[in-house]
């Protein structure tokens, strides 16, 4: 054997051995190294891809297993192992036909093969019920696409019609029928002439559900309507119909990439390339509809949210190719659109658009990850802005100045650097000193984006106050709103620091009882109360400003209707109002020592206000619980800003550091929310969402809270939690979680060993916290009852020994959780009743258990003697030749009272197992 064959067994045997200990990532790490180290198609290599297929199918990575056992089959065609794991892979993917295949293959090869023969029963029973089943499904889409073409039949029966369509193109048998008919082509036909709204949307739904997850399919129906159909579907002001045609374009793509609709999917590479033509050609129809000025703004914000929640995949690779295509300037021209300007080339926008299109724009800009890029990026913004500043006409100046607004909104750096350019500055304040009010507001709005860093802030006090306080006395509603939320802007520079006042004392009072005015009374324009919780977001970090607010129960609801109403264009006014009245922000850490420091230089030094103390800010945040504010962040979360979705996490963790309101947030649909928080966004962002997922799975049953398969989806953000750069609370919360939920069921439990869960947890037994060994103990306990966790213990390592120390611990509760732990392994299994004597401590630990004061510990101890007397002779006495068999007896005739019978009767019955091997005899058999 050569030396890279060596070292490929030696790669095999270690993964060999952690699949045998449950660690399948790990496994499959090794026998991909395995894999690597041989280049010839050898017998050893059909054994690792055969390996590695089944740790896949252990983690129910199904393709993976089915593409390992397909090829270990190619080495050696008729390997039972290899056929049996891809029949198991087969199945699990809905392919029942092929996998009968494999299990008769393999009956016909190994008749005496017991257990195939179950499986194979099974799957010839389905393949049966199928073949029956697509034949009346056949007579069914015949019947309903009959009703659904023919437009003289009743609305009522289309509608049911059309909708059985949708059900069925959700199964997967039934979606491979129908692709077979020519039902794409007529849905296409019969959109062109439906003018009812409900069969009109079912039928794009239909289309999607063809494409889902299948790339032949996509490819068939792309082949029959074309990628042009879908941008003509999704020109509409229809907001559901947007919306279904937007759902249905990404179904597309994922169908391409092997990306799914849910938070933490990713695409893949190879698949990614087989079909880069295709994606490069929807993101080519994306990019040029951007800024086409015939569609309509819903249709456009749907584009461009397209692009924000595909650019930031590597695979794709988007960001740069959006760049290279125009797409830049493109999005700057929606950033620079104005309602104002009403004539026949003017594109049609929503109040979103400009918000979306920043987000785009910002979005874009992180994702230039070399100078180079960078430099290309920043040379299509100036190309734009030269073109406009080189007009001559106000027009241009005014897009500039709005444009420049996105991009302070959006990619800040690039807004600032802009910003800080000769000329520029003063331009927008010329602007807000004219008498034109178009000028006079979007200027306003350009300093108030530009006030976003102290630097800023103190030139734009220095200089334009004067401007925004002559403003404020404008006739003009929109500009006087807009003056008035900058001089909020201005009046909060200092922060949350209570020694900064940059105005006069009061004055953050006055300007926060202004803004409550419009936010209570807009007037005609509603879009005035979007200004007036953006003036209040600045101000509520005064802490005097907090506490008027929030005994304002009309303000408050009034913030939270205006959440409700989903406009992005609200997101931060309302969301940063709602983070600072929670004082959900981040705090610097204060170091005693760098105070003294401070103090020493004359540096300054901030100071907290007493109202901001804990006791004010727990009362904040009841009322807030108290005054629905959950729907709003519901409302809210649509949103692709990640930032945005940060501060949205901040507040829903606030509300659930109270025990009161958790109960509330779950009710008024927060979990869900939280979930996909969870898994997307900025890390401290996903961060705050697992802890907030924590606390709730903590005093509430996780099946009331986390119904169905929402128990599963929030195991992954909680193991998260588990992570040195996570705080010990938030371990210590994710912990206590875990074993609310371990408890639940087995699916449960396997998907905690899936996630890596059993490592992480079993580190934290380690831990010297009391409350972290504990936390972690208590979750172990309740996983022991998997199978696969009993495995685990069995292994050649020291987790019962280890199990067996800690029933010695000074903490009673970690001390029960371990007995229980031990109690369940020893019952489970023989091999970890031999490992309890590995433990020096063993006996000591047992004369613990058994002769402890509290009775549930007691009950333990006496449940994990008898397993040790149960499981073989050999056990049985070397227990006996200690003084357990005394201690026994003395249990045994206690009386059985107080609660003491179940301990009484399982110590009779350990002495009656140790009678049954011989161990022991009554004494009057010894007579």
């Amino acid at each position: 054997m050569c030396a890279n064959e060596t070292e490929a067994e030696k790669y095999k045997e270690e993964g060999n051995e952690s699949f045998k200990n449950g660690n399948w990532e790990q496994a499959i790490k090794l026998y991909t190294k395995a894999i690597d180290t041989i280049a010839s198609e050898t017998r050893n290599m059909s054994i690792y891809y055969k390996n590695r297929a089944a740790a896949y199918l252990k983690q129910e990575n199904y393709d993976a297993a089915l593409e390992d056992c397909e090829r270990s089959l190619q080495i050696i065609p008729s390997d039972p192992k290899a056929l049996f794991r891809r029949c198991q892979a087969l199945e699990a993917l809905k392919r029942y036909e092929e996998a009968y295949r494999d299990a008769t293959q393999i009956f016909k090869d190994d008749p005496a093969n017991k257990p195939i023969q179950p499986i194979l029963a099974r799957l010839h029973q389905i393949v049966q019920e199928r073949a029956r089943q697509n034949a009346q499904m056949s007579n069914k889409l015949e019947s309903m696409m009959k009703i659904v073409f023919e437009l003289s039949e009743s609305i009522d029966k289309r509608e049911t019609a059309m909708n059985n369509l949708l059900v069925l193109a959700r199964d997967q048998a039934g979606a491979e029928l129908m692709i077979k008919t020519t039902i794409v082509q007529q849905i296409k036909k019969l959109l062109k002439v439906e003018k009812n709204k409900e069969i009109f949307i079912t039928g794009i739904r239909v289309i999607g559900e063809l494409c889902k997850h299948n790339e032949k399919r996509t490819k068939i129906v792309l082949k029959d309507i074309g990628l042009p159909w879908f941008l003509e579907i999704l020109d509409s002001n229809d907001e559901k119909q947007v919306n279904a045609a937007e759902h249905c374009m990404q179904t597309v793509l994922n169908a391409f990439s092997g990306m799914e609709n849910k938070p933490d999917t990713k695409p893949k590479k190879e698949l990614v390339e087989k079909n880069k033509n295709n994606i490069d050609t929807l993101l080519s129809c994306l990019v040029y509809s951007v800024n086409n000025r015939a569609i309509s703004g819903l249709a456009r914000d749907a584009i461009i949210e397209l692009l924000i929640r595909n650019i930031n995949y590597d695979q794709l690779n988007w960001a740069e190719k959006l760049v290279e295509q125009g797409g830049v300037e493109r999005l700057m021209e929606c950033a620079s659109e104005l309602e104002e300007y009403k004539y026949e080339s003017a594109m049609n926008i929503t109040p979103s658009t400009r918000t979306i299109a920043a987000v785009c724009l910002s979005r874009i800009y992180d994702n230039m990850y070399y100078d180079k890029l960078r430099e290309t990026f920043m040379e299509k913004i100036n190309n734009f802005l030269k073109d406009k500043l080189l007009t001559p006409d106000i027009e241009s100046k005014v897009r500039v100045t709005v444009a420049l607004t996105a991009l302070l909104r959006g990619p800040l750096d690039v807004g600032n650097s802009i910003l800080g350019r000769e000329g520029i500055m003063e331009m927008i304040l010329v602007m807000a000193n004219t008498e034109d009010e178009l000028q006079q507001k979007v200027a306003c709005e350009c300093l108030i984006a530009a006030a976003s860093k102290a630097d800023k802030a103190k030139a734009i006090i220095s200089q334009g106050v004067d401007i925004l306080k002559k403003l404020y006395k404008s006739k003009n509603e929109n500009v006087r709103i807009r003056a008035l939320v900058g001089l909020c802007k201005l009046g909060s520079s200092g922060g949350s620091d209570a020694s900064l006042k940059p105005f006069a004392e009061g004055s953050t009072l006055k300007l926060a009882e202004a803004c409550r005015r419009y936010l209570l009374h807009p007037g005609k324009d509603s879009d005035v109360r979007k200004w007036a919780a953006e003036g209040l977001s600045y101000l509520t970090l005064d802490a005097e400003v907090k506490e008027k607010l929030i005994e304002d129960k009309p303000a408050l609801q009034a913030l939270v209707e205006l959440a409700k109403t989903g406009d992005q264009s609200v997101l931060f006014g309302v969301i940063t109002t709602l983070v600072n009245l929670c004082n959900a922000y981040e705090k610097q850490e204060v170091i005693p020592e760098m105070i003294e420091l401070a103090k020493f230089a004359k540096q300054h030094i901030p100071e907290e206000h007493e109202l901001d103390d804990p006791d004010f800010v727990t009362k904040r945040i009841l009322t807030l619980g108290h005054n629905n504010v959950t729907t709003a962040l519901v409302s809210l979360s649509k949103t692709e800003s990640n930032n945005s979705r940060e501060l949205i996490s901040r507040v829903f963790n606030a509300l659930c550091s109270e025990p009161d309101l958790r109960g509330t947030v779950v009710a008024q649909g927060g979990v869900k929310v939280l979930i996909a928080l969870a898994h997307k966004g900025t890390d401290k962002g996903k961060r705050q969402a697992a802890q907030a997922l924590a606390r709730i799975g903590i005093t509430m049953n996780p099946e009331v809270a986390f119904p169905g398969q929402r128990a599963l989806e929030v195991i992954r953000p909680l193991i998260s939690s588990l992570h040195p750069d996570c705080s010990g609370l938030e371990n210590f919360e994710a912990l206590m979680a875990l074993c609310n939920i371990a408890q639940m069921n087995e699916a449960a439990r396997q998907r905690i060993l899936r996630e890596g869960g059993f490592s992480k947890i079993e580190h934290y037994m380690f831990e010297d916290h009391e409350y972290l060994c504990r936390a972690a103990t208590q979750c172990m306990c309740n996983l022991t009852q998997s199978e696969d966790v009993i495995k685990m213990f069995e292994g050649e390592n020291d987790r019962v020994k280890y199990s067996v120390s800690l029933c010695l611990d000074e903490d009673k509760d970690t001390a029960m959780a371990a007995a229980g732990m031990l109690a369940i392994i020893t019952g489970a299994s023989e091999k970890c009743c031999a490992k309890v004597f590995d433990s020096v401590n063993w006996l000591d630990a047992l004369h613990c258990l058994l002769a402890n004061p509290l009775q549930s510990m007691q009950y333990r101890g006496v449940c994990v003697v008898y397993n040790i007397i149960s499981a073989k002779k050999e056990l049985s006495e070397k227990l006996m030749e200690t003084d357990i068999m005394e201690i026994l007896m003395a249990l045994s005739r206690l009386p059985p009272y107080d609660g003491r019978e179940n301990i009484v009767k399982i110590a009779g019955k350990a002495l009656q197992e140790a009678e049954k091997w011989g161990v022991i005899k009554k004494p009057e058999e010894d007579n």
